[in-house]
């Protein structure tokens, strides 16, 4: 005769794992997956928006006006910027950015290039300061951004979001 005895311990030991395993499943389950938009995603976003001749911060507020931004007309900041010869997890980061929006900062190492800042007048469902980042090299945009310098804040493509 075969005699198995399980002690309150153990007992207590599997039904953790078993309530873990269920909370994991369950997060995965409802988390949503984000994808990463493709190249053809990426070329109807872009399909209006002209990259070309931004030579000046007039240049870059109508560059802006393209997605729907309304700025300042005076930069806040208008600055030589060197994109580094390798990127760090900050730099890579921010490039990630700039890949969903069909841009890319790589092909610019070691380069100096002009960032314009302005502050944006039309950010929907957001009562704080909102700056607008226009990185242009030989007159074409190559980066840019759409964020917030507060505590809670955020950066994202220079697509407007879609706030109801």
């Amino acid at each position: 005769m075969f005699v198995c005895s399980l002690k309150a311990s153990t007992i207590k030991f599997f039904g953790v794992i078993g309530v873990a395993l269920v909370t994991l499943v369950a997060i995965v389950l409802l988390i949503p997956s984000y994808s990463v938009p493709t190249t053809k995603e990426i070329a109807e976003m872009n399909e209006n928006i002209s990259f070309d001749d931004v030579k000046s911060s007039q240049d870059a507020v109508k560059f802006l006006s393209q997605y729907g931004w309304e700025v300042i007309d005076t930069p806040l900041e208008e600055c030589e910027i060197t994109i580094p010869a390798e990127f760090d997890k900050v730099i890579t980061s921010y490039n990630e950015i700039q890949k969903q929006q069909g841009l890319d900062l790589s092909k610019y190492a070691k380069k100096t290039a002009q960032r314009y800042t302005f502050k944006v007048t039309n950010y929907p469902s957001y009562e704080g300061t909102v700056y607008a980042n226009v990185i242009t090299y030989r007159g074409r945009v190559i980066g840019g951004d759409i964020c917030t310098a507060d505590a809670k804040g955020f950066i994202h493509t220079l697509q407007m979001p879609n706030h109801t």
